[in-house]
């Protein structure tokens, strides 16, 4: 109004001779070009108001619109190949048995001279809002072997998933990691005995996270137990149990550490393995029965500030203790004249390590492994089967480069007493590459 007001006075003030009529009209204008102008922008606050709450608009129809891409141009997955071999100066033994521990059926010892210790295909991709897929595939010569291949819950909530499939277990430390993660160019010989390589199982796996500032992790297994030290029983239900549990933090800005202990049960039938007898000549013995294992683990790293890339150092060790009892069969050899006879055995062993990076894509590590046979009781063929009351040990160092990332070499030295009368001197030269997007490691 002030506006309007001021503009009729300068009017006035600028036609003084215009009639009293003249200025009753102009206001008229004035006043129509006004109400004209907030009417407009009424209109136009409306209009904004219903297009912001209007419903999404509808699709036309499918053959209006061009058709969509094919499912094999939307698979675009995390492919990696990860390259692995080297140069294994060993000792003259023909195997690399472990002293009194059967051994299993994939032994990842090292091989003599020149070789190509592991090639994987890992391929990972969100398969939906839901689930997340994972492959590997374990190339070796002329055979593909599925390491793993399962999926996994995204969306449970409240800290829960599911994993199904193929998977390495939960249980331990150092069982998910696969070769190329390793800390040493070889497996430790808890591991070996226990395993072979790692505990993998085709099952289910229901995880839950704690929502808390102190790391807990628990986690249930129901799996065919197939796997070393089970056998594949062809039956309904579960073969195998296992059960674990973690508990994690950081102290101050410069530490973290992570402790567990994790329950296997598994069953065997008729599990083969290979002995010498008390005259030196080998003997194939069968094993039916129970298998139980506890694993306990411990994880401390240190990096300045949190900080890794500079400096950082790293201590793991894991303690497991065994304890199997069935029948156990022998064909050939003096105890292939024998019948079945109870077995019994407990056994227990500990590997501990520490690796420090002293410089930017420089690491040097030591390892100690040590096994217990403790109490092996093969029954009636306590007279014709050796028993050792033998330690097995080793030590291991180490020096690795790192020129990026995606590559590492490595040199390692270790004085392996792990069969009985036998000290070897063992060098291993190891390369390690990957080819493509790779995943970060477990902690």
């Amino acid at each position: 109004m002030l506006r309007t007001s001021l503009l009729v006075a300068a009017l006035a003030a600028a036609f003084p001779a215009v009639a009293d009529t003249d200025l009753n009209a102009l206001r008229a204008e004035i006043q129509a070009l006004k109400t004209n102008y907030e009417a407009r922008i009424l209109a136009l606050e409306t209009r904004l108001e219903q297009t912001a709450n209007a419903p999404p608009a509808v699709l036309p129809a499918a053959d209006s619109v061009s058709p969509p891409q094919s499912a094999g141009n939307r698979f675009n997955p995390d492919i990696s190949l990860i390259l692995q071999g080297g140069y294994a100066r060993l000792g003259d033994g023909n195997e690399h048995r472990i002293t009194g521990f059967m051994p299993s059926t994939h032994d990842n010892s090292p091989t003599r001279g020149f070789s190509l210790s592991g090639t994987e295909l890992v391929m990972s991709t969100s398969i939906d809002p839901y689930f997340r897929g994972y492959l590997t595939l374990a190339l070796q010569d002329e055979k593909a072997d599925i390491e793993e291949a399962w999926f996994q819950t995204s969306s449970l909530g409240n800290g829960f998933s599911l994993k199904g499939g193929r998977f390495r277990s939960g249980l331990g430390y150092q069982n998910e990691k696969h070769p190329h993660a390793w800390d040493f160019a070889d497996n430790t010989l808890m591991y070996r005995a226990l395993f072979g390589e790692a505990y993998g199982n085709d099952g289910l796996q229901l995880k839950w996270v704690a929502p808390t500032d102190l790391f807990m992790e628990f986690g249930a297994e129901a799996g065919r137990g197939a796997g070393f030290p089970g056998t594949d029983r062809n039956q309904n239900g579960a073969g195998s149990v296992a059960l674990f549990g973690h508990l994690g933090g950081d102290v101050g800005a410069s530490h973290s550490w992570r402790g567990g202990l994790s329950y296997l049960q598994t069953r065997a039938h008729e599990r083969e393995a290979h002995l010498e007898d008390l005259n030196a000549v080998e003997a194939t013995t069968l094993f039916s029965g129970k298998s139980k294992t506890w694993v306990a683990d411990f994880v401390w790293k240190w990096a300045p500030e949190g900080n890794a890339s500079e400096r950082n150092f790293k201590f793991s060790t894991e303690y497991f203790r065994r304890g199997e009892s069935g029948l156990l069969s022998c064909e050939d050899g003096l105890c292939g004249l024998s019948s079945d006879g109870d077995y019994k055995a407990t056994q227990s062993g500990y590997y501990a390590q520490g690796v420090y990076q002293f410089m930017p894509r420089w690491r040097t590590g030591y390892r100690y492994d040590r096994l217990n046979t403790d109490s092996v009781d093969f029954g009636t063929n306590n007279a014709f089967l050796p028993i050792a009351s033998y330690s097995p040990i080793r030590h291991s160092l180490m020096i690795d480069y790192s020129p990026s990332e995606f590559s590492r070499l490595r040199l390692q030295y270790s004085k392996d007493k792990s069969m009985q009368g036998l000290a070897e001197n063992q060098w291993l030269v190891q390369y390690v590459h990957s080819l493509g997007s790779h995943g970060a490691h477990t902690f």
